[in-house]
């Protein structure tokens, strides 16, 4: 049988997915002009890896959200993690990267390494859940 034949999808992307089905990625960019970090005279390399590493999360089937407090300043008040962060380290804390609700950077963007492992790590958090309510005993 060909890989692929079972209607499966057989990519790393989707195996992502697969091992993290709930997880959820919240950016909160300071104010940026454009987020692809390609706009004016000097290209920002960082923000431009970024940009790729949360297309690959979407193509992994990851949700992410990215806001710009330039642009949409809103969720930086309803979060309350971001909004206690902003008032006792300042802008410093931007940009604050969250998984779950729980902050996986600040002050820097992660890496694709970083964001891999924080999904995988709950993803065994989730299914240790599962596990411990389903009444099977976890290895």
């Amino acid at each position: 049988m060909q890989p692929g034949a079972t209607g499966q999808d057989l990519s790393p992307n989707a195996t992502l997915h697969r091992e993290a089905p709930g997880a959820r990625v919240r950016v909160f960019d300071p104010a940026l002009c454009c987020s692809s970090g390609v706009c004016g005279p000097e290209p920002d390399a960082a923000l431009i890896r970024f940009a790729a590493d949360l297309d690959w999360l979407r193509s992994s089937g990851v949700p992410a959200q990215r806001h710009n407090l330039g642009q949409d300043p809103g969720p930086f008040a309803a979060e309350p993690l971001v909004r206690r962060r902003l008032g006792t380290r300042g802008m410093g804390c931007l940009p604050m990267v969250l998984v779950d609700g729980e902050v996986l950077t600040e002050g820097r963007y992660p890496t694709r390494a970083e964001l891999e492992a924080r999904l995988a790590e709950q993803a065994r958090r989730t299914r240790g859940k599962d596990t411990a309510t389903s009444g099977e005993v976890m290895p």
